[in-house]
Parts: structure tokens; sequence; C-alpha cells
């Protein structure tokens, strides 16, 4: 199981901030970087909520990825496929760690900050990892129903429950599964009447 990030208890114990490396806070909706850019650097999302999203010739918003409480992310995690730039966005009101790797060996503190956030390191490459091989399993599944029961029971396992939140709006959720809107509704509705799920609000429940 892979060790937590604490990032909270670590940034608080820290004596003194490394001058290198920067925290930031955005507001909903704030683009927090972009990817077609080239920056050596990483950030970890230290609260808050965050898309990584692009957008078609037409405009339509496309959710690649969705990111999480001391979730990694940066153009070194994510290889650019398109000309079309790529945005992470706030979601709601988030605190970022920047980490310019390129750096770390000329900070002339012998920085404590470095030294743990490296060890640290492997473990948040490995969860990304993880989050990127979900949703390329994901996108694989051809029908709206497979799509949606495979991400309703990857959120109860991440839950350990078999009722949980959805962690973003329905019309997200149709971005994010790349499924046309009405039709997800529609299959939602569906495995309501055919007892799969059950609905309150922004819950649902695994039958």
């Amino acid at each position: 199981m892979r060790e937590k990030f604490d990032v909270d208890n670590f940034v608080n114990r820290l004596p003194y901030n490394c001058k290198i490396v920067e925290i930031k806070e955005f507001q909903a909706n704030e683009v927090i970087t972009t990817f077609l850019q080239k920056r050596n650097q990483f950030c970890v999302l230290m609260d808050g909520e965050a898309q990584l999203v692009t957008y078609d010739k037409n405009g339509t918003k496309k959710i690649l990825y969705y990111y999480r409480k001391n979730d990694i992310f940066g153009e070194a995690l994510f290889k650019v496929y398109t000309d079309r730039e790529l945005f992470v966005l706030a979601k709601k009101k988030c605190n970022v760690l920047f980490y310019p790797y390129d750096v770390a060996e000329r900070c002339t503190e012998s920085c404590f900050y470095h030294t743990e956030l490296l060890r640290k390191l492997p473990d948040l490459i490995m969860h990304s990892i993880a989050e990127q091989n979900f949703r390329m399993i994901l996108l694989t599944k051809k029908s709206v129903r497979e799509k949606l029961l495979t991400y309703f029971e990857n959120q109860s396992i991440e839950s350990k429950k078999k009722t949980f939140e959805l962690p973003f709006s329905l019309v997200d959720l149709a971005d994010y599964l790349m499924v046309e809107r009405t039709a997800m509704m529609r299959e939602i509705k569906r495995m309501k009447d055919e007892g799969i799920i059950k609905k309150t609000k922004n819950k649902i429940t695994l039958l």
C-alpha cells in the first residue's frame, strides 16, 4: 500500500522554508499551470481539487485527469501529444507546492526540504502512474454503462464504502468519461431502475 505523503505535517514541522520551493494559493477556476510551455518542475496538490483539461477545436472541454489532495502533476509526468494547450484548473480553492527539480542540487541551504521531498517522490510518482493506468483502463471501456460501473467501483474501493460522494458534478463526470451527457444520464436512470445503483443527489450507492 502506498505511503501517504502528509504534506500538511511536512510543511508545519519545517523550521524554515526552502528558497526554491514555492507554495501558492489558487481560487476556483484559476489556472495553476499549463503543459505546453516546458518547465522542469512538478507540483503537489496540498489541498483542494483540480483538473487537467483541454479544449477541442469547437471549444468543448475534455477532462483528462482529476487531482485530489497529495496528488502530483507536471509536464515531466505527462507526455504532450497535441498542439492544443493543456491546463490544470483549480476546481475549488487550492494550495499547490511547486518544485523546480532542475535546480535542486544548487540549493545552498543543505535543505531538509529537498531531502525529505525527494525521499517521498517515488511514492508520489507511483501513485501518479497508478492513476494514469486506471484512466487508460477506464477509457478502453466501450459502453457508457461499462465506463460508469468501472468508475463507480473504483470510487467504492477508494472510499472503502458502498456509498460514496461523486467528487465532481455530473457535467464534469461526463467530460471525464468522455461520453455525451444526455446518454450518460439515461444510462444512470436505467441503472437505478434495474437496481444496480441508488443515487441521492451527488451520492451513489452500489447495490
